[in-house]
């Protein structure tokens, strides 16, 4: 049997320090993850063979970030079943507006599910495989519900210490 995996596609190697947020996220989870460059418009068959072969080993979602036309989301959700996650990445003159609408407007069938543009998003698109993963896997599911309970501790402490900067009681 093989090791459930997710699998990072970006369309620029200058997108990395957006998908660091997704590749810290995973690693928080203890999620076992793979990065690939690849582009939808010029290494069209390439991408394909990557997709195949990452689900022929295992990969059970893919994240898939893109500025500009960012088409690479939705030519890998043509090309696999698996949960395809779409990251629209803040670049070019319209700092990811034109990636969020080409990641979000997909034809009925080929899903994609689409994270806010730039790093909120990245980091969110991890947290999202986690939870598709933990679907199947109740550890990682106490992981993700875990990580949820120490965000919240966090705001209560937070409004707590505001609370107390102010003079307020509560």
């Amino acid at each position: 049997m093989t090791e459930a995996f997710v699998m990072i596609l970006m369309g620029s190697d200058s997108d990395l320090p957006v998908l660091q947020r997704t590749f810290d996220v995973l690693e928080g989870f203890g999620i076992r993850y793979e990065a690939r460059v690849a582009s939808a418009h010029r290494t069209p068959e390439w991408t394909r063979e990557r997709v195949e072969d990452a689900e022929a080993r295992g990969c059970r979602v893919f994240i898939c970030a893109a500025g500009l036309a960012a088409h690479l989301a939705g030519a890998v959700a043509g090309m696999t079943t698996r949960p395809v996650i779409g990251v629209p990445v803040d670049a070019g003159p319209l700092q990811g507006q034109d990636a969020l609408l080409s990641t979000v407007m997909m034809p009925g069938g080929v899903p994609v599910a689409c994270v806010a543009i730039g790093s909120a998003g990245a980091r969110n698109a991890g947290f999202l495989a986690a939870q598709i993963l933990a679907v199947a896997d109740d550890q990682l599911a106490r992981l993700v519900a875990e990580q949820r309970q120490k965000a919240a501790e966090g705001v209560l402490k937070a409004d707590a210490a505001l609370q107390q900067t102010l003079g307020h009681s509560r």
